[in-house]
């Protein structure tokens, strides 16, 4: 009995293999980078926030619109555009970069709301987005006279 079992399961193991079926794949595509942009002809963008009293500064008062252009070259493809503003935020206010006063931040906005630290976002190329900036100070500190600078990058890319 057990060798009438072992020849009908290869039996029926030969008679599977025999109804085998093949076929080649193939792959094939094209890569391609989107077109090249830079932002604001490659020259840095500068805000100047002039003479402010330190009394005043409040997230509010002394808001600056940030002038950019952004220009790309043009593609036969859609692409999805992203800006991001890389930079260091303030240990009070993540969406607001850190100046070289330790209680001092400098607040984008992206269309009046906070444009938030290394975080991109989808943009239209043909209409980007309006950017402000205003000084903002830790709640309760006491900011004294003097200079100020913040820096951060405005980077633009297509996915």
């Amino acid at each position: 009995m057990r060798f009438w079992q072992q020849s009908a399961l290869f039996a029926l193991c030969a008679i599977g293999l025999g109804s085998s079926a093949m076929a080649n794949l193939t792959f094939d595509g094209t890569l391609i980078e989107p077109p090249p942009c830079t932002i604001n002809s490659g020259n840095n963008i500068a805000t100047d926030f002039g003479d402010m009293g330190v009394k005043a500064i409040d997230g509010a008062n002394y808001r600056k619109p940030v002038y950019y252009t952004i220009s790309c070259s043009a593609s036969d493809l859609s692409w999805r555009m992203y800006l991001t503003l890389a930079g260091v935020a303030t240990t009070f206010e993540s969406a607001t970069v850190q100046s070289s006063v330790t209680d001092l931040g400098i607040k984008l906005l992206r269309n009046g709301t906070p444009f938030g630290l290394n975080a991109p976002v989808l943009i239209d190329p043909l209409s980007p987005p309006v950017l402000e900036a205003v000084p903002v100070k830790r709640s309760g500190a006491t900011l004294g006279p003097g200079g100020f600078s913040a820096s951060a990058t405005l980077l633009v890319f297509y996915q």
